[in-house]
């Protein structure tokens, strides 16, 4: 995206916030494609499909999670990085509710090397999400760099760029979250077992 394209944007979600219909409407039709994107990739993720999770849900509840009036809207990178969060927390909360319906089955699943990891073992997504809020004590931004790389499927640059960090960053903060994560959910799966009668 150009400069130009990404300043009209960031117009569009200033006028958003103000209230206007029209930008809401401009916005969603700038951003759907890689809105559609990133949805994919986050339900590549999922162990089990579950036909109600389809893409266009994913990205029509994710657009209707932003707080339009409280956001300081900035940027592009800010919009996509704000957006794969939401796309986060609604598949978070989609298991909840399932698990809740009948205890254990239809857990959605992510896999820890990201979008089509070969063979990668896949974990619940609520536990990954409790990891990931675990691991915001090892810095805010170790989250966002994990939330874009494994969760929106976005490339190292792509998330360097809306992170506003160097590509060497993302890759020291992806290593340091994956391993965390990984001891995290090990300890977690451990702790189980010796629960378990």
């Amino acid at each position: 995206m150009s400069d130009s394209q990404s300043a009209e944007l960031t117009a569009l979600l200033v006028a958003w916030q103000a209230g206007s219909a029209e930008a809401s409407d401009a916005l969603m039709r700038a951003v759907y494609g890689e809105l559609r994107k990133m949805a994919r990739r986050q339900l590549a993720n999922e162990g089990r499909p579950d036909p109600v999770l389809q893409t266009t849900v994913l990205v029509h509840e994710a657009f209707l999670r932003f707080d339009v009036a409280r956001i300081d809207w900035r940027s592009r990178r800010q919009f996509f990085a704000l957006a794969s969060r939401a796309m986060r927390q609604f598949l978070v909360d989609s298991a909840r509710r399932l698990n809740a319906e009948k205890r254990g089955g239809g857990a959605l699943h992510v896999g820890l090397d990201g979008v089509a990891a070969n063979g990668a073992k896949a974990v619940e997504l609520l536990a990954f999400d409790e990891a990931l809020r675990q691991l915001e004590a090892h810095g805010e931004r170790k989250v966002r760099v994990v939330e874009l790389r494994l969760i929106a499927g976005l490339t190292i640059d792509e998330t360097a760029a809306a992170l506003d960090i160097s590509a060497a960053t993302v890759e020291r903060d992806l290593a340091f979250g994956k391993a965390w994560i990984r001891r995290a959910l090990d300890r977690r799966a451990s702790d189980r077992s010796t629960r378990s009668p």
